[in-house]
């Protein structure tokens, strides 16, 4: 069945490199994602490798963005990279995000996918 993805109703997050951030519980769905709270308060979900310990007090070893892009079922993106089994996308528009690999189908060109099927 072919779905839409929708990013998550709250603002999305930008760790720099050398940040430090508070990491709560892994994610039950997404197991190597974490919640991390900057300073500021603002939280959301992280991969775990991004930062020097597991729980608590962590320091990131390198930037990242939790923004997800908006793609409707059947629509076609370009892949630049895979973290964590999501990838950066962008779209017809020039909008960028990540997209979970389960939720893309590959297209004849190795890296442009649709929006896919999620089991």
């Amino acid at each position: 069945m072919l779905v839409d993805h929708r990013a998550p109703d709250r603002p999305a997050i930008r760790i720099a490199r050398g940040d430090t951030l508070s990491l709560g519980e892994r994610d039950h769905e997404w197991p190597q994602f974490v919640w991390a709270v900057q300073a500021d308060g603002l939280g959301g979900w992280a991969p775990a490798s991004l930062f020097d310990r597991d729980r608590g007090a962590a320091t990131a070893q390198s930037d990242y963005d939790t923004v997800e892009l908006d793609a409707a079922a059947g629509a076609v993106v370009r892949l630049h990279h895979e973290l964590a089994q999501w990838w950066w996308a962008s779209d017809a528009h020039g909008r960028q995000g990540w997209i979970p690999a389960r939720a893309l189908q590959l297209l004849e060109d190795a890296d442009t996918f649709t929006a896919g099927s999620i089991a």
